[in-house]
């Protein structure tokens, strides 16, 4: 519903929108500073207040005031969703379009989870962007859990990893942090901010002030000279311009979102990001193939007992073809090093590895072989690499070390999915910016990292607090996109035990925890992190873990609370797989399997913490019976602990 009223000073147009429940109103308004103000409520409690929002564009003066609204409309889709956390699902909003001016749009969407708006540019002319005015204004002081920039010189320039803080928007530290970041408004409600079909644009920051217990939208500048760091030929931004983005033609900015729920565990299976992003460009994805990798890089390439010395060599990736082969286990990565990265060439393969032999030889073995390279220099040769690499049979890049989300940074990724795409190539991003969609729009992404994952635990000060941030992330990170947590240590030590180890690193809390994660966290590409001689070791462990798919036809949050624990139930076919996941403190869990068929039998194969895994993480215990939708299980989650159980049909 589209409202117009008025004043004898001035005339104040403001527009309407409800959800298709009616519980979230979403208001637009012409503010006082020369732009538009929105307003989001659930169920009559505001959640955003009065917040400005608008673009600064070069060579307008005009205010961005609501010139007409179009009449709101009911959408309803079913979006078909391949490696998401459920294969399809329905959604429904309305939607409105206000005319500010000057060739410039809003449109904005109310879903029955959250509100979502856009800029467009309605007139086919180059523009150029100075900056985009994005403010969330929080009323009662909420808690708010920010992941900070880990470069404070640069704080545009990182890896997109960091646990969250935790504060009081008006004790909130005025630093870059970026998205996804969650509010707490009391009474169960979460507000995340998040954003969705980044394209040709630079990614949006928030920065807290806290004097008006506000988060204010910043983005990177456009850049403008780069230099290189040696060590791998990676570009990085050295001087920019003043504006932040060219926008060419008729098109849409990014969807803005402000996801709204009143239960924790709707969170981490939240569609809205997803639901909002373009449509997949690849028509056939029968040729993209998730699974489950052995790794090299988190263990150093270290294997024991074996009669050639251990390093980036072809006999070690034989020793990791072998051991996934003989676990069905898909892919092989070649991490850093097939390539000498100081010399930023990746059609030249180092002479202690022979590439096409490798290949051969995984395919004899049903394992495929994927490629680690930095971004610029991938996109640099992205014509011959992706040729080159796809006519020799590899079957997709790991491609990191981005650390950047301006608008050609962004332009770059997109160039990058649109050549594998074409190669029927797969791509796993890392060092890269939170996911906003892309991988509707481009299926060949099957994982991104942007998260505080594994990798940190071989240098992380002790301070670093993992299981919580594993019981926190799942309900904010995730909310974006998949996530490449890189799981499965087999070095597993307690609170007071765990310390940094680089050549033989550790996890912190046990290894149901581990397995757990297998469950809990969307990753359609996921790592088994380890060596293959340690899991060689725990063959009872590789035979529970390694068959778990890595995509579900569906997904469902059991029970949790964000910071505490998480309980995920997915299903594949007629098979149930459900992981908890706790933080440091132990806890008593009753699973109830109620969520299986009535009438129907199944297999409970459960690996839960053993007795003494508060002392000993490393301690698990695997347990079968026989269960229905009428059993329950009592299950001990220790310190820092964790449990994974399948469930197969009885025949």
């Amino acid at each position: 519903m589209a409202m117009t009223s008025a004043s004898v000073q001035a005339q104040i147009k403001t527009a309407k929108l409800y959800s298709p429940d009616h519980n979230i109103e979403a208001i637009l308004e012409d503010g006082a500073h020369g732009m538009p103000t929105i307003y989001v409520s659930l169920d009559g409690k505001a959640l955003i207040a009065n917040s400005e929002i608008g673009l600064k564009i070069k060579g307008r003066k005009m205010p961005m005031a609501i010139r007409k609204v179009t009449k709101p409309k009911l959408v309803k889709e079913t979006i078909k969703a391949p490696f998401h956390h459920t294969n399809k699902f329905d959604v429904q909003y309305n939607e409105m379009t206000a005319d500010l001016g000057d060739g410039i749009s809003i449109t904005m969407r109310a879903y029955n989870d959250g509100v979502a708006y856009r800029f467009s540019n309605t007139i086919d002319r180059p523009v150029v962007i100075n900056d985009e005015i994005a403010e969330f204004v929080f009323p009662d002081n909420p808690d708010v859990y920010l992941p900070f920039s880990t470069n404070d010189k640069k704080p545009e320039a990182m890896a997109f990893q960091n646990f969250y803080t935790k504060s009081k928007i008006g004790s909130a530290e005025p630093k870059l942090a970026f998205l996804p970041v969650a509010a707490d408004n009391g009474g169960g409600i979460k507000t995340v901010i998040l954003e969705s079909d980044l394209d040709s644009y630079p990614g949006m920051f928030l920065r807290a002030d806290s004097t008006y217990s506000i988060l204010r939208g910043e983005f990177a500048k456009y850049p403008k000279k780069y230099a290189y760091y040696p060590w791998r030929m990676q570009m990085y931004v050295t001087e920019t311009e003043d504006f932040i983005a060219k926008v060419r033609g008729k098109r849409d900015l990014p969807w803005r979102v402000i996801s709204v729920t009143s239960d924790d565990t709707k969170m981490p299976t939240s569609n809205l990001v997803y639901s909002l992003a373009k449509p997949s460009k690849v028509a056939d994805t029968s040729w993209i193939k998730p699974g489950k990798v052995a790794w090299d890089w988190w263990n150093d390439w270290g294997l024991r007992g074996v009669d050639f010395k251990a390093g980036i060599n072809t006999e070690t990736y034989k020793k990791y073809i072998d051991f996934a082969s003989a676990n069905g286990i898909e892919y092989v990565v070649l991490d850093e090093g097939w390539y000498d990265p100081k010399s930023g060439d990746m059609l030249t393969v180092i002479p202690e590895i022979d590439l096409p032999a490798l290949i051969a030889y995984g395919k004899e073995k049903n394992v495929d072989i994927v490629l680690w390279t930095v971004f610029n220099v991938l996109d640099r040769q992205l014509k011959e690499a992706t040729k080159k690499y796809a006519g020799m049979g590899v079957k997709g890049f790991k491609v990191d070390f981005l650390d950047r989300d301006d608008q050609q940074g962004v332009e770059m990724v997109k160039r990058i999915a649109q050549a594998c795409a074409d190669n029927k190539l797969v791509l796993d991003l890392h060092g890269i910016y939170k996911p906003h969609g892309l991988s509707r729009e481009y299926p060949n992404i099957i994982n991104y990292e942007a998260v505080f994952g594994m990798e940190e635990m071989k240098w992380s000060d002790p301070k670093v607090d993992m299981p919580l941030y594993d019981v926190t992330f799942p309900y904010i990170r995730m909310m974006a996109g998949p996530v490449d947590y890189t799981p499965g240590a087999m070095r597993n030590a307690s609170k007071a035990d765990w310390k940094p180890v680089y050549y033989n690193p550790m996890s912190q809390g046990t290894r149901g925890h581990q397995t757990a994660t297998y469950i809990v966290i969307d990753s359609p590409f996921t790592m088994l992190c380890d060596s293959p001689s340690l899991y060689e070791k725990n063959q009872d462990w590789v035979d529970f873990t390694a068959p778990i798919p890595t995509v579900f036809d569906s997904t469902e949050v059991l029970s949790g609370r964000m910071g505490e624990y998480i309980v995920t139930m997915r299903q594949a076919g007629d098979k149930y797989y459900v992981g908890g996941l706790t933080n440091w403190d132990p806890r008593d869990y009753e699973l109830d399997f109620s969520f299986l068929p009535a009438g129907k039998q199944y297999k409970a194969t459960i690996l839960k913490d053993g007795i003494n895994a508060d002392k000993e993480a490393d301690d698990y215990r695997i347990t079968t019976s026989t269960v229905s939708n009428t059993s329950k299980e009592k299950i001990r989650m220790a310190s820092g602990g964790g449990f994974a159980v399948k469930l197969e049909p009885v025949k």
